[in-house]
């Protein structure tokens, strides 16, 4: 196992030990929408959401910049805590008011993408 593998799995169940973040999940919607565009859609979704919401120093609407429903990786985003610069902080230790790097874009979309497999059987790619 790699060590961003097992950053993940800390990471993971770090959140499952977390009330707030366990009761997320898919509703009949996104659930459908998930598999209808499959995974490598979304994640694609999810990588334009991180770069536009999230990645600036200073995010427009920060920690209002995350919906809480109307598209899987929204769902993902709370329930990974990667909704906003504060939780970033909080979790992942990455700081407020400075650029997320591509690094860190990824490993945010990896973990969106680790949720959306455990916690909704996948999708199609």
């Amino acid at each position: 196992m790699t060590q961003d593998a097992r950053d993940k799995e800390l990471i993971w169940q770090r959140l499952q030990q977390s009330a707030f973040r366990r009761r997320f999940s898919l509703n009949p919607r996104d659930s459908e929408y998930l598999h209808a565009k499959g995974m490598s859609v979304i994640l694609n979704h999810a990588r334009d959401f991180i770069t536009r919401r999230l990645a600036p120093a200073l995010p427009a609407k920060e920690g209002r910049q995350t919906p809480w429903r109307g598209h899987p990786v929204f769902v993902a985003q709370h329930a990974t805590a990667t909704c906003c610069r504060g939780c970033l902080e909080k979790w992942y230790g990455i700081p407020r008011g400075v650029a997320l790097s591509e690094a860190e874009q990824a490993f945010i979309v990896a973990m969106i993408a680790l949720w959306l497999e455990r916690r909704s059987g996948g999708g199609q790619t």
